[in-house]
């Protein structure tokens, strides 16, 4: 049945049948539901085709704000989207991708309303502050939606989560760096970003883990290092220098470069391992030296295309994904780095 069809079978307009399908303005309930009912019993299914048409002539516009600069694992994030704009390309979507350096709560908010007017979709890599919960819940009261990427942010209105399960990856490596050491090390640990919520997660996962399963494994010292190859550097030397029995780091998220060089400065590359997240050209690089000896990794490319098609999914269908879609945790060591 057409919905002209079922207009006229539940006594309503089109535009009335419209607004049920696509979940657009306020139906009377009890109209709603003689509607749902008809649709239900009809097996009624967009006209994907139409709709497909009616996209590509008002060219959507998905923005992406990742704070991206200065940090190389998003490099493989920013392939990912690319690939899904180029797939997308068809269907007159455009992709507007608006990078920021560090976690400053303001200028992601700055990005976000800089790009609203144009979007019919939003991608972002939250900063977790109420300044930003309160933002994506008024998108979301427009009627545009946000995918959150690479990390989540609680108490908000968004339609999906994609990225890793933080707290399952620091689990994860809290096993790994068990299995390298043999359950005994005296650790340095190297944070993140305290308003990204995932780094957090990942941090309590890995700390709480390490102590259930190696209670010979020390935590002698942590110290942020803030997703930055500059702060990791000098929070590095730091620790080595109040802490010179640390024979073991574990570095939370990106600033490997910075924590390497502060390691090799110091003379120390014999008697640390290190440890982390992702497969960046810092962590290639300190496989190949023999200082870093293992790392999980989250598929950046992955995170980056799925969350594109998961904002063009939306626009094309006003289809609702999964609320969480979750890249798995993987193990690399230097005989399975590519």
């Amino acid at each position: 049945m057409t919905i002209r069809e079922i207009a006229q079978a539940c006594g309503v307009s089109r535009g009335t049948v419209d607004r049920v399908i696509n979940g657009r303005g306020k139906v009377h309930p009890e109209t709603e539901q003689r509607i749902l009912q008809a649709l239900q019993k009809v097996d009624y299914q967009k006209n994907i085709l139409g709709r497909a048409l009616t996209v590509r002539k008002t060219s959507p516009v998905i923005s992406v704000v990742l704070s991206s600069e200065g940090n190389p694992f998003f490099d493989d994030v920013l392939q990912g989207v690319k690939k899904a704009e180029a797939e997308l390309r068809d269907y007159g979507i455009r992709v507007n991708i608006l990078p920021m350096r560090g976690y400053k709560k303001l200028k992601q908010l700055e990005l976000i309303q800089s790009a609203e007017k144009e979007s019919s979709a939003l991608v972002l890599h939250p900063i977790d502050d109420k300044i930003i919960i309160d933002k994506v819940n008024a998108l979301d009261e427009k009627g545009i939606p946000t995918i959150t990427i690479n990390s989540d942010i609680e108490g908000s209105a968004r339609l999906c989560y994609v990225g890793s399960d933080y707290a399952k990856g620091g689990k994860t490596a809290a096993g790994m760096v068990g299995l390298v050491t043999g359950g005994k090390a005296r650790l340095g640990i190297l944070s993140g970003v305290s308003s990204v919520l995932g780094h957090r997660q990942r941090l309590d996962g890995f700390v709480s883990h390490i102590k259930k399963i190696c209670p010979d494994i020390l935590i002698e010292g942590m110290i942020p290092a803030e997703d930055d190859d500059v702060v990791a550097y000098e929070a590095t030397k730091s620790l080595l220098k109040e802490r010179s029995d640390i024979d073991a780091l574990m570095v939370i998220a990106a600033g490997m470069g910075g924590v390497c060089r502060a390691i090799k400065e110091a003379g120390r590359e014999k008697a640390i391992r290190v440890f982390g997240f992702d497969n960046t050209p810092a962590v290639r690089s300190g496989m190949k030296d023999g200082l870093i000896k293992a790392v999980v990794c989250q598929q950046p490319f992955e995170q980056g295309y799925r969350s594109v098609k998961a904002a063009f999914d939306w626009i094309l269908t006003n289809a609702v994904p999964a609320e969480r879609i979750i890249m798995e945790n993987q193990i690399r060591i230097i005989e399975n780095l590519s």
